[in-house]
């Protein structure tokens, strides 16, 4: 089996993108369809396939996507990216520390700071924990023969910190992969999310795929054809009058998986820029509100999520482990000040302050 297939390795991570081929375009170029235009300078590369690139995303025009149809430039940078990289990438190893929760001579179980791109992609190529892996697993054979992604079985966002775990060998890799593609690894985050949910715990079920209308987002579909299963359960933690935090359980691992299907039910997840959570969606029309939650954005800048445990069968003493990491501060931080604002804020919703006029006519005008 092959442990770097898309299914075990997906998690909920970003897709990176790796760049291929990059081509500048000369100054006495003539107007030109960008499909035409590749085919002579792209070996093997046939007018339906680099039709196919461009459907998704995959051509970029001066960092842009561009469809086939798109007529060439004198001066156009025109970049082929791929989610996987390119056989001959090298990566370079890099001292960063990192957060080890556990580590013996077959897994390593690392504590992912937010920020952290797992994976160097397009323009991102250093500074990822795969650099810092290279050089946390020098020396070892198997991250030296598997160098473009040394021990990595599966993956979580930039900006989602939390737990991952590191194959060091070629028998728990396959070991790991295999747990992951049969959904046997247990697997719980907890998440920050925008509203006051209806019932204490629920499952939410769908295909997730690319949006038609931007390639780097992902929505839920009813038909299978647009995307693939998941499913993720979810339970209440606490509410906190405007967000409630809560523990989501993933039995699939598609890419954005939660946020996604937090987004579907109306409940993004808050500070999350992507899938609408870094606005002001639930709460009151007051000036100091509004700067609380602006407060709390600047305070954690990135989607409220987190990945809290992560347990397995490991692969040599066939013992079933679990592993939990705590909130990062950013996060705990956040939720502290929610759980202040929610229990000791006074009936007006006003947080004490004394009322302005405009104020004053605006509760006028709820009553």
């Amino acid at each position: 089996m092959n442990p770097n297939t898309e299914e075990e390795i997906d998690g909920s991570e970003e897709q990176e993108l790796f760049e291929h081929f990059r081509i500048e375009v000369d100054k006495g170029q003539g107007l030109l369809r960008i499909d035409k235009y590749l085919m002579n300078r792209l070996e093997n590369a046939s007018r339906t396939k680099i039709q196919a690139a461009a459907d998704v995303g995959s051509i970029l025009v001066n960092e842009k996507p561009v469809k086939s149809s798109y007529k060439v430039k004198p001066l156009d940078v025109i970049s082929i990216v791929l989610p996987t990289p390119p056989r001959d990438t090298e990566i370079v190893a890099e001292d960063i520390p990192l957060d080890i929760v556990y580590e013996d001579t077959d897994v390593l179980i690392v504590n992912k700071k937010p920020g952290m791109v797992v994976h160097p992609g397009y323009n991102n190529t250093s500074g990822t924990l795969v650099n810092a892996l290279a050089w946390h697993l020098k020396g070892l054979a198997f991250a030296e023969e598997n160098n473009v992604r040394p021990g990595l079985v599966h993956r979580i966002d930039k900006n989602t910190s939390g737990l991952l775990v590191i194959a060091k060998s070629e028998f728990a890799m396959t070991h790991l992969a295999k747990q992951f593609f049969d959904h046997s690894i247990e697997r719980t985050y907890q998440a920050l999310v925008w509203g006051d949910l209806p019932e204490d715990e629920g499952t939410i079920t769908g295909y997730i795929g690319r949006s038609a209308k931007d390639r780097k987002v992902f929505q839920l579909f009813d038909d299978a054809e647009k995307g693939k299963w998941s499913v993720t359960h979810y339970k209440v933690i606490e509410r906190l009058n405007y967000v409630t935090l809560i523990e989501c359980r993933l039995e699939t691992g598609r890419t954005h998986q939660i946020r996604v299907h937090l987004k579907s039910i109306g409940h993004p997840i808050f500070s999350d820029d992507t899938y609408g959570g870094n606005h002001i969606l639930k709460g009151t029309v007051f000036a100091r509100y509004k700067q609380f939650v602006e407060n709390c954005f600047a305070l954690m800048p990135r989607q409220g999520l987190h990945a809290k445990s992560l347990g397995f069968v490991h692969p040599i003493t066939k013992k079933n482990i679990l592993f939990e990491s705590e909130l990062p501060t950013d996060f705990r931080e956040v939720v502290e000040k929610w759980r202040h604002y929610a229990y000791y804020k006074p009936m007006d919703d006003t947080e004490g302050h004394k009322l302005d006029n405009q104020e004053k006519k605006l509760m006028n005008l709820k009553k």
